[in-house]
């Protein structure tokens, strides 16, 4: 009988395409469409910076010459894009008796066992671009060990902004909140990431915090009075971890966490910290997608995923690998802003 995995459905391209057509149904970095896709043809990506340089212009005598004009530096820095690897096999007894002969179901049976393979493995790599896309978002990109692939601000040679927002302290083993003026450190965000834009321009700032963050703020005396006049006690009585806004900066809770192959679990944001951000930026996010390493994809542009399958030896099953070569980056890091609330 011929042998189903030589049917054209199940080659590289068809694989490819099934495969990005597979929902993602994790991830809070999807949702807020904050690093649109950008495909290139190369392993590796080259970020050049100029900076403008603007000054006042002096008033001369007529007949002066004019002032000269002076070009801002331009830097160029290189970014060698991740190679993520995953396989996986679908053995014999996953198809046993689905291969009957003369079936005219036989291609839908295998296909079927085929999505569940790739859909499984899809999810993996969306957790794993998420991890990704939320360490750009810190600043620092951290592989699936803990260790760093990329620290922005040493890339950039700028430093982290970080607020504390003084919320509280412990005394005796409890919690005591403080009578911070939580409104004015949201202004100190803002102006900072008005003045980090550097020719950029934004529509809102967002806030991703911790759940011990979220809580304290949500529950500090200065944040519930203000909504207590603004908004009827809609605060007090609604769950709000989805999102609110207070001092022009829209606060999420965000428990995103993962757990790697040898069963480390790791959190995207530490306890008691939360990351700001701003939104409708033009170009200052973004996910770089490199192709695979197959001699078909090379000098392509790159997919968010590739699936390839080939018959292990003796025909003891079918091998299944996907690969992503993702680098999600942030081009401005001086916009984003830590938060601690202690």
């Amino acid at each position: 009988m011929q042998n189903p995995f030589h049917n054209p459905a199940f080659a590289m391209a068809s694989m490819t395409s099934a495969i990005n057509l597979i929902p993602n149904r994790y991830g809070r970095m999807e949702e807020l469409k904050l690093f649109p896709a950008k495909p290139v043809r190369t392993r590796q990506i080259v970020v050049e910076e100029q900076n403008g340089v603007l000054n006042l212009l002096p008033s001369m005598p007529p007949g002066s010459p004019g002032t000269v004009g002076i070009r801002g530096k331009r830097k160029v820095r290189s970014f060698v894009i991740p190679h993520i690897p995953h396989d996986d096999v679908v053995l014999p007894e996953e198809v046993q008796g689905l291969r009957s002969f003369g079936s005219e179901t036989e291609m839908e049976s295998l296909a079927g066992v085929m999505a569940r393979h790739l859909e499984t493995m899809r999810n993996k790599h969306a957790i794993t671009l998420e991890h990704l896309r939320m360490g750009a978002l810190k600043g620092v990109i951290l592989d699936a060990d803990g260790s760093v692939i990329y620290n922005l601000y040493d890339e950039f040679q700028i430093g982290q902004a970080t607020v504390n927002f003084e919320l509280g302290k412990v005394v005796s083993g409890k919690w005591v909140s403080s009578d911070t003026d939580v409104r004015g450190k949201c202004s100190t965000v803002l102006r900072h990431m008005e003045d980090s834009l550097l020719g950029e321009y934004m529509n809102g700032v967002h806030c991703l915090c911790s759940p011990e963050f979220f809580d304290v703020l949500v529950s500090h005396t200065n944040v519930k009075e203000a909504y207590k006049q603004y908004q009827q006690g809609i605060m007090l009585i609604n769950d709000v971890r989805a999102g609110f806004t207070f001092g022009g900066i829209t606060f999420l809770e965000y428990r995103g966490q993962a757990t790697d192959v040898n069963g480390t679990t790791r959190r995207f944001i530490e306890a008691g910290e939360a990351h700001c951000f701003p939104l409708g930026t033009i170009d200052t996010f973004g996910t770089y997608f490199a192709p695979a390493d197959f001699n078909e994809t090379a000098n392509t542009l790159g997919q968010p995923l590739y699936a390839k399958q080939e018959p292990r030896k003796f025909d003891r099953g079918t091998d299944l690998h996907t690969q992503s070569n993702p680098l999600p980056m942030c081009h401005r890091p001086g916009v984003l802003v830590k938060l601690t609330m202690a």
